[in-house]
């Protein structure tokens, strides 16, 4: 099972590929601003509120 959970030689090359790749923004996912950030709001809530609900 531990054999299952490991990345194969070629999984790590494709990672390590990958980190090397600048993230490209587009029209469908722009670039987050401050300004955007700021009206950012969670759909779920986070972890430490939801006991505080109940």
């Amino acid at each position: 099972m531990i054999k299952e959970l490991a990345f194969s030689e070629e999984e790590l090359e494709s990672l390590a590929k990958a980190r090397n790749i600048p993230i490209a923004f587009d029209e469908d996912c722009p670039e987050t601003t401050p300004e955007r950030a700021l009206r950012f709001r969670r759909v779920n809530p986070s972890r430490d509120c939801i006991g505080k609900r109940a």
